[in-house]
């Protein structure tokens, strides 16, 4: 079995954080990821930078660059442009999502938009065709093993995954988690109701325990009772943390791997040494000959331990 990796970053709110972007996905890029992304924030409000962060990973390196959409706050005419500033600049991989209404907003909702992925996906879709574009363009969406906050319920957020999936997405990505049994049986729940698309995992490597749980509340996922024993005084030592970080997310990986999981989206948080340090656990390595990374090692090399 092979293991294939993304990567996702988020957009540099300022030229020392453009530099340090170009230095991650450069130390990133030899273990040959299938894509890597840039996201923005609710609302909106960092297209522009995103966008830029986008151009810029085109222009200067040679990963496959995925661009993050939300419809959330945009019109269906405004989705279009960003749809066409993808196009422009050489990107063929959209990540699309509702996205998050900003703060003080209930749902963040515009007369003549999209209200919802599923409908941004068909959206997607129809402006790529009505364009007479060529592009064979890849669509992935969010899937959630712990439920969306905003879901009414398990099931709905399962039916609300197949809708965006027939909807004409490839794939979906899920938001991280740490408890591998709660994905494990969310996927076999997704199985039993007919999604047949690859749902990729999300890892998250914990670059400050104290900062993840306070996202992980935020977002509806749950950390288990041992994590905190297991990074208990570790904020205070970095090189602790980092080491414990790596060591959990690449047991958690091979964990899938045994399960059959072939490919795995880690969100970076534009910390590459903490990725590599997990990439490096899992025995996949910056390639040294012609091809990618995937290509250059066996599987039993990349579940070495």
């Amino acid at each position: 079995m092979s293991i294939e990796v993304s990567f996702e970053f988020f957009p540099p709110a300022t030229d020392v954080g453009a530099e340090n972007l170009a230095r991650c996905a450069q130390a990133l890029a030899p273990l040959g990821p299938r894509f890597v992304s840039v996201t923005y924030g609710a609302g909106g409000t960092t297209q522009d930078r995103t966008h830029a962060a986008v151009g810029q990973l085109v222009a200067d390196t040679d990963l496959v660059v995925a661009g993050h959409l939300t419809c959330v706050g945009a019109t269906k005419e405004g989705v279009g442009e960003v749809i066409d500033r993808y196009l422009a600049v050489g990107v063929r991989h959209i990540v699309a999502l509702r996205g998050d209404a900003p703060v003080g907003e209930d749902d963040g909702a515009v007369a003549g938009g999209y209200r919802d992925a599923a409908e941004l996906v068909s959206g997607i879709r129809g402006h790529v065709e009505r364009n007479g574009s060529t592009a064979d363009v890849q669509i992935s969406v969010g899937a959630y093993p712990e439920v969306h906050p905003r879901a009414l319920s398990p099931q709905a957020d399962l039916d609300n995954l197949k809708r965006k999936l027939d909807a004409g997405a490839d794939r979906a990505i899920t938001q991280f988690f740490f408890d591998t049994d709660v994905y494990l049986r969310f996927v076999e729940k997704a199985r039993a109701s007919g999604i047949t698309a690859p749902i990729v995992p999300g890892i998250m490597p914990v670059t400050s325990f104290a900062g993840i749980s306070r996202f992980a509340e935020r977002c509806g996922t749950s950390i288990p009772v041992w994590m905190h024993e297991l990074f208990a005084d570790t904020d205070d030592d970095p090189g602790l943390q980092q080491l414990v970080s790596a060591s959990l997310a690449a047991a958690q990986c091979r964990r899938l791997a045994d399960e059959g999981i072939e490919e795995f989206h880690f969100y970076t948080m534009n910390r590459p040494e903490l990725t590599l340090s997990t990439c490096r656990m899992l025995g996949l390595t910056p390639r040294t000959t012609g091809g990618s990374a995937a290509d250059s090692f066996t599987s039993e090399e990349k579940l070495a331990s």
